[in-house]
């Protein structure tokens, strides 16, 4: 007997309920599944393994959650649809928590998996099934992922995942959490069932912007003597950068780019992020784009008072084209505070953008008296884009022979090695000198601009993953105490054979604290030469080569004089590119 599908598709030779989520898996076109191995998903585990063979999405094994998590973040990132992973219960849950939170932040779309003790309760097993079923288990994640859900029926498993990918890829993306009863996995299905195609459960279309807030904006800008522009996460969607680059270049328009994604050409003459806060203190409109924390992008902030200056004049008009109001939830924000909008959008930019651009083109035609007047600002914001990059690179010229090594210098020296290379920056780019001093030029360049706290080499390792046979060269810039929460992560690199050039970015402290205490310190007038207690990475110092060779990695250091930089760096490269092979050189830095 075949149990019917609302939707016709294939007859599954599924034997066991957790067969039938390798179905849907395999269906949906998720490749890989980064897992640590936990017994509430069991069932799971072995579909993964012996049922279907070759077809089956591949299994990532972790040593910790938040690197399975993260690796699925990274590799979404990349690869332009999500990835999944598999958390054991409530403790592997628990411990994927960080990374989860982390990439509902950076609006990341990912598939987690989890398993719960049986909740019948005649099935559960004294104790350990008990303390490892919740009700429900979402509630632990509910708060920071976009859906999560627990079917109750084999036939469920089909609805909540087609559900959980159409969630997770929807715009703005982030992660989605699926439990599977550990009973229903394992049960004997006594009847095939039916698997609907995915197909039949295509995307929404992307929401467009009101017609007729797109003419006031296009009259805005074109009639504005000192237009900005403001541009974050753009990159997930190339036809967003297209149409922004376009926009700029018809209306001689200054783009401040943010750090999350590429979000326009690094070296474009009308890519003016250096100037962020002169432009915004004379700006008349500001277009801002994707930009999820307006406050933050039109404030100077006073780090030791808590007090912020709005940095554009009063009267100044801002133009929001996002889609913020889609991912607000109560328990944690990354929206800041209410700030004055005079033409708020909701739509997705890549429907946004060209439509903009194409109508700022039209309405530019029909007054060509403004086009000199847009041709002297273009070659004005030019000069200024040059003069900014010229300082930029004379600055990273300037190295110490021996000592900790500036982060500019590491960041030229590193673009020095790979500039001939199809290269990525996976996450991070030394406090933007990544960005600043490296020629972007395609949104896959850039993949993400932050790992999060203690995930950022996992995050690269999911960015490398998918690049794998790509041709590309897939590069990270790894914070040393980010390293440390989650070391593990280099045997999974080793073990799977991730190709990822990463060099230590290892200033031996938690320097983000140690600058908050450093103003805290002069605030209340006490020794600011404290600052680096319990803060400094030290006595002793970690060797992060030896650590990434104990598990496998190939790696050098640590470096201290400038002439030993490049020839590392070299080495570690021809390992990644020719090997295919994971490898790290460590790099003492200055704060």
């Amino acid at each position: 007997m075949i149990a019917e599908s609302p939707t016709k598709g294939r007859v599954s030779q599924a034997r066991y309920g957790s067969d039938i989520v390798v179905d849907v898996l395999r269906d949906l076109g998720v490749e890989y599944v980064a897992l640590n191995p936990g017994a509430s998903f069991r069932g799971l585990h072995d579909s993964l393994v012996n049922y279907g063979g070759d077809a089956n999405p591949h299994t990532i094994l972790c040593t910790h959650e938040g690197i399975a998590v993260s690796i699925a973040h990274g590799y979404g990132r990349a690869a332009g649809k999500p990835m999944a992973s598999a958390v054991h219960n409530i403790v592997g849950l628990l411990h994927g928590t960080n990374a989860i939170f982390n990439a509902w932040l950076q609006h990341a779309g990912l598939i987690v998996l989890g398993g719960t003790g049986p909740m019948a309760v005649e099935q559960r097993r004294p104790w350990i099934d008990w303390i490892h079923t919740a009700l429900v288990q979402g509630n632990a994640v509910r708060d920071y992922v976009k859906w999560d859900d627990q079917p109750a029926s084999v036939p469920g498993f089909v609805d909540s995942l087609i559900r959980a990918y159409q969630i997770a890829v929807a715009e703005p993306q982030g992660p989605v959490y699926v439990c599977f009863d550990a009973a229903l996995q394992e049960m004997a299905l006594d009847e095939q069932l039916s698997i609907p195609d995915p197909s039949t459960f295509p995307q929404p279309s992307r929401p467009q912007a009101d017609a007729r807030l797109l003419e006031q904006t296009a009259d805005l800008l074109l009639s504005a003597e000192r237009p900005v522009v403001i541009a974050d996460y753009l990159g997930k969607a190339p036809e967003a950068v297209e149409g922004l680059v376009r926009l700029a270049e018809t209306l001689s328009l200054p783009v401040i780019a943010g750090g999350n994604l590429f979000n326009f050409p690094s070296r474009h003459p009308l890519n003016l992020s250096d100037a962020a806060s002169e432009l915004l203190q004379q700006a008349d409109v500001i277009l801002s784009l994707d930009v999820y924390d307006i406050q933050q992008t039109l404030t100077a902030p006073d780090w030791v008072n808590r007090k912020v200056t709005d940095l554009p004049p009063a009267g100044a008009k801002v133009i929001d084209i996002s889609l913020r109001q889609y991912h607000i939830h109560s328990w944690s924000t990354d929206w800041g505070r209410l700030y004055p909008v005079s033409i708020p959008i909701t739509a997705d930019t890549a429907q946004a953008l060209p439509a903009l651009a194409d109508l700022c083109a039209r309405k530019l035609d029909e007054q060509p008296d403004r086009k000199p007047a847009l041709a002297e600002r273009a070659a004005r914001l030019s000069a200024r884009h040059d003069e900014l990059l010229k300082q930029a690179e004379d600055q990273a010229s300037r190295v110490p022979g021996a000592g900790p090594l500036p982060r500019q210098a590491v960041a030229k020296a590193f673009r020095d090695v790979v500039q001939n290379d199809d290269w990525v920056i996976a996450c991070n780019d030394l406090r933007g000198w990544g960005r600043r001093l490296w020629d972007m030029r395609e949104p896959h360049q850039y993949a993400s601009g932050s790992g999060g706290t203690g995930n950022g080499y996992a995050v690269g390792l999911g960015v490398a993953l998918a690049n794998k046979d790509t041709g590309r060269l897939t590069v990270n810039f790894q914070a040393d105490g980010d390293l440390m929460y989650n070391p593990g992560a280099l045997w999974t690199a080793a073990n799977h054979r991730i190709p990822l050039l990463s060099v230590m970015y290892n200033n031996r402290s938690y320097y983000n604290d140690g600058q908050h205490q450093k103003d805290i310190a002069g605030v209340r007038d006490r020794p600011v030469e404290n600052w680096g207690v319990s803060i400094n990475i030290e006595n002793p110092y970690i060797d992060y080569a030896t650590l990434a060779k104990s598990m496998g990695v190939y790696s050098e250091g640590p470096i201290e004089r400038a002439d030993d930089l490049i020839p590392a760096l070299e080495r570690a490269r021809k390992v990644v590119v020719e090997q295919g092979l994971p490898a790290i050189v460590d790099v003492v830095t200055e704060n």
